[in-house]
């Protein structure tokens, strides 16, 4: 284990302790829809700018985003709950005394938090819980028994990042419900730990990764990429207005609104991965057609990582006022 590891371990810690929130204390599930306002910032709908949003009504636009936002936190479950996994199998390996293994476990802790709050919220929307079916499900249980290194920290980077973008703007959001702005800012403010401690263990792990290893890795990494690009919105949310789903999916999926929508979600991500070499290989042509990877590619200025002390200052405690967030 070593030092700079150990430290980053510690601060987290820390941070932790100083920082962590109770879902069940912090929002009031009790609380009614805001009967016009939307689930999501209208601009993200999937629809939106589209012939078929000009069609729908204010109603059925709320409707629509009230089923997608369950579609990200359903999506989030998921990859929370592969993450938990493999912390728990890499923790069974470490010396449980060190900084690294214990924090290891407190992103547990904080993660099981997450999936209940995420749970909470979707059955408040009373919606269909959405998640990954089918192959998607059968390669989440692969990975989730199996995943190590690179593709292990690379492939949770990209949902949490995904959506830590789209909730940074959501809780900042006065067209959004403040139910959801609040779910939005407690896990903005945790996350900003766990983002910190995956990418400097990715970086960690990618120098000391073989050439072949990689390679494999690159591919598990796009295909992760591929997941949350195309299937961030489930297509059953359609049926909530009464269209079909594969239908829906593919009006939003041609919709260069949502194209930019998902490209700029992305962002952040995909420039260090970018930087770390792991978007390239075999793993290339999912990263295209997961529609992260243009205006990333243009640009290989990567995004500074703020640090969780910032993410701190900017958002303060979730009891803060939402329209006190700086930027609301």
């Amino acid at each position: 284990m070593t030092p700079e590891r150990d430290r980053t371990a510690a601060r987290l810690l820390r941070s932790s302790a100083e920082h962590s929130y109770d879902p069940e204390v912090e929002i009031d599930w009790a609380a009614p829809y805001e009967p016009d306002l939307y689930f999501v910032p209208p601009h993200r709908s999937s629809l939106y700018g589209t012939d078929l949003w000009a069609g729908l009504t204010e109603a059925q636009r709320i409707t629509l985003t009230r089923h997608e936002v369950a579609s990200i936190a359903g999506l989030g479950i998921w990859f929370e709950t592969i993450l938990m996994q493999l912390l728990l199998r890499g923790y069974y390996k470490q010396d449980p005394t060190a900084a690294h293994a214990q924090y290891a476990l407190t992103e547990v802790a904080d993660e099981c938090r997450h999936s209940v709050m995420f749970g909470r919220m979707i059955d408040w929307l009373g919606t269909p819980v959405y998640k990954p079916t089918g192959v998607n499900e059968a390669l989440g249980k692969w990975i989730a028994a199996t995943g190590t290194g690179p593709r292990m920290f690379a492939a949770i980077l990209i949902c949490e990042e995904i959506l830590d973008t789209l909730q940074r703007e959501a809780m900042a959001s006065e067209q959004v419900q403040p139910l959801v702005r609040m779910v939005s800012r407690i896990h903005v403010v945790e996350e900003a730990r766990h983002v910190r401690y995956a990418r400097e263990e990715l970086a960690r792990q990618v120098r000391t990764a073989g050439r072949g290893r990689l390679l494999f890795d690159k591919l598990v990494i796009g295909r992760a990429a591929y997941l949350c690009g195309r299937r961030l919105i489930h297509p059953g949310v359609y049926r909530s207005i009464g269209l079909d789903p594969e239908a829906g999916h593919r009006a939003a999926m041609a919709n260069p609104r949502f194209q930019e929508t998902i490209r700029w979600s992305g962002e952040r991500v995909v420039a260090y991965l970018d930087e770390l070499d792991l978007i390239g290989g075999p793993g290339r042509p999912l990263w295209r057609r997961s529609g992260l990877l243009p205006a990333a590619c243009r640009d290989h200025t990567v995004l500074p990582d703020r640090g969780v002390d910032l993410v701190l200052e900017d958002f303060g405690r979730p009891d803060q006022p939402v329209g006190d967030v700086p930027g609301a």
